[in-house]
């Protein structure tokens, strides 16, 4: 059975909307009673009766050995090949598109010998007078961390410091230039200026070019490449590629067994996360917490889009699953004296220190006591550093953020969102996920760089605000409704003294404009010389990449557009796939489309369900 079909225990889906937005840190209702019974906000993902879909998600034994054994061999055949198709792209632009096809494919993993010798040659050739070629080459060496200079464009301006309109009608130059001035670090005037000028003309241009042009352009002008989650990527680019009048068919073969591959792998994964969620308990004994394991999965595919990572994602999982429910005792559960308490508990990292916690917290806290000590083993094994000091201090940052937030909720202090950011950038889990992804991954780690997580580096901070921001644009109106902390929008309302559903929305725009700053402040990560590894400064990056694909969706009602694949009923946010006559899946209609792009549900072949049921 190929790997992206479901099961044969799968049946026809019906499709059910119902609840809210999801998120790292997106809220249960509060309560004020004595015990909470599970609200429509927190919902289990995976309830206990659900556990069965772990049958589903594990294939036998005998079909994934025979078919793994049939496609490996194919795989490497294909691998054979594209390593000639390599060492025969000598000439400049092939090769330029060739890495770029591999990358976007999802399969520079394969070959990063044969790029990163490329790219080194890229910094030594000499860039042509054609736009397409000198933007192309630009783009490629900054993403992967090799050094560029925006003088590189200068060619291309006129006297008076534009850039010249002659460039207009080179479509496919313009396309290739908005793309690279989407890592335009600070400073970088040419690259801003760039992007409002591809932006203009390219928007111009679309209603007469042809239908399949105008809609890869409008893709670009929704959301650059620089931006794209990985994985959802490799997935719509296979559609896309191949579209095209003359692909590669070797990498077009490669890229859908890689697909495949990988698609096999998450689920094995995703079987085991789900597995030890079941056996840890949790939301069995707190019946108020969030039971989301799949939605911290999706994380982690989005931070760790490598599928040599498979350990990291699990693992990140975890800690990730374990946040949320703190979240949802700081949040909604605990009194001001149980936190303080718990805090404390947590600060000690002492098994003694659960004596003095209430029943409910005991349970919470054995369980981040021992997953994050296993954690920091399974990093002492693999990778041979003690880092336990390490990952102890990013929980205890978070507790006493949680605990500051609390005072002010309760309190009913609006914070600056200068204040705000600060403290959300801890609470929403960033530096713990990076630090501990940094670890997870363990390459290039040495003392030295190890001792710049203290305190946590900048590009963590931005990829943090990123994703708070992210957060706060596309759960903040339900998030207030329900009476809960304040946001970024709420506390920039205060500061500005905005009421009226108008200023709400310039509100907003300001919210995005923060965004767009910040990516800048990001890039320039790629432009200093840093002693951090390419790989978590990579993991940053895909941090708020995944941040941007999770709650886009939420901003200006741009849930609109993803509901259009849905029979709807009841409630708008929550995607119920019935996979039995006695078991469904809730799963945030927010992460449904990822999910499904990925390609973790439906056949690579799908392309709508609107109006009808998807059968497999």
């Amino acid at each position: 059975m190929p790997s992206h079909v479901l099961p044969s225990s799968f049946v026809a889906p019906s499709l059910q909307v119902s609840s809210s937005p999801c998120s790292w840190r997106t809220r249960p209702s509060p309560c004020t009673s004595c015990h909470l019974s599970p609200s429509s906000s927190s919902k289990p993902l995976l309830g206990s009766h659900d556990y069965s879909l772990l049958k589903s998600l594990t294939l036998s034994p005998h079909a994934v050995n025979s078919e793994a054994d049939s496609s490996t061999r194919r795989m490497k055949e294909v691998k054979e090949r594209t390593w000639e198709a390599f060492y025969r792209a000598w000439d400049s632009r092939a090769a330029m598109e060739m890495v770029d096809t591999v990358e976007r494919l999802g399969l520079s993993y394969h070959f990063e010998g044969e790029i990163n010798a490329l790219l080194q040659r890229f910094c030594d050739w000499n860039a042509s007078e054609d736009l397409f070629t000198t933007a192309l080459r630009f783009r490629l060496l900054r993403q992967n961390g090799f050094p560029t200079h925006s003088d590189v464009f200068g060619k291309f301006m006129d006297k008076n410091g534009k850039f010249k309109e002659s460039l207009t009608e080179d479509i496919w130059g313009m396309l290739s230039l908005h793309e690279a001035s989407h890592l335009g670090a600070k400073n970088e005037e040419v690259l801003a200026e760039a992007k409002e000028f591809t932006r203009i003309h390219l928007i111009q241009s679309m209603p007469h070019m042809e239908p399949h042009f105008s809609s890869h352009v409008g893709r670009a002008l929704e959301l650059p490449r620089h931006l794209r989650m990985a994985r959802l990527e490799a997935r719509n680019y296979i559609d896309e590629y191949s579209r095209e009048s003359n692909p590669n068919s070797v990498l077009l073969e490669l890229a859908k067994l890689d697909f495949d591959m990988v698609q096999s792998l998450h689920q094995k994964e995703l079987a085991e996360i789900v597995r030890w969620w079941k056996q840890l308990g949790l939301v069995d004994k707190l019946d108020f917490a969030r039971d989301r394991p799949m939605e911290c999965f999706l994380w982690t595919v989005g931070i760790f889009p490598d599928p040599r990572h498979s350990s990291c994602r699990i693992e990140l999982t975890k800690a990730i699953a374990i946040l949320l429910v703190i979240d949802d005792i700081y949040d909604s559960y605990g009194s001001l004296d149980e936190l303080a308490l718990f805090t404390d508990a947590v600060k000690r990292w002492d098994l003694g220190a659960m004596d003095q916690l209430p029943e409910y917290m005991k349970i919470c806290y054995m369980a981040l006591y021992n997953t994050t000590n296993d954690i920091a083993y399974r990093i002492l094994k693999e990778h041979g550093w003690s880092v336990i000091e390490d990952l102890k201090r990013t929980w205890m940052d978070i507790f006493g953020a949680f605990l500051a937030e609390a005072y002010c909720f309760k309190g009913g202090h609006v914070p600056s969102l200068e204040e705000y950011l600060t403290n959300a950038v801890t609470t929403g889990g960033t530096y713990m996920a990076l630090v501990h992804a940094f670890f997870l991954m363990g390459q290039g780690v040495t003392r030295e760089n190890m001792a710049m997580l203290k305190p946590y580096p900048n590009i963590f901070s931005c990829s943090g605000k990123i994703l708070r921001l992210w957060d706060d644009l596309g759960t903040a109106r339900e998030e207030q409704e329900r009476g809960d902390n304040a946001s970024s929008i709420e506390c920039y309302k205060r500061e500005r003294e905005m009421d009226t559903v108008l200023e709400d929305e310039a509100c907003r725009k300001h919210i995005r404009q923060m965004i767009q700053s910040l990516w800048v402040e990001l890039n320039g990560e790629l432009v200093a010389s840093s002693a951090l590894p390419l790989s978590i400064i990579k993991a940053a990056f895909n941090l708020s990449r995944t941040a941007q694909v999770i709650y886009q969706h939420g901003d200006d009602n741009k849930t609109s557009s993803v509901e259009d694949h849905y029979i709807a009923g009841g409630d708008r946010s929550v995607v119920s796939l019935q996979v039995s006559k006695s078991h469904s899946f809730p799963l945030p209609l927010d992460l449904f489309m990822p999910c499904l792009e990925i390609g973790w549900w439906l056949p690579r072949e799908w392309k709508e369900m609107k109006g009808r049921n998807i059968y497999f």
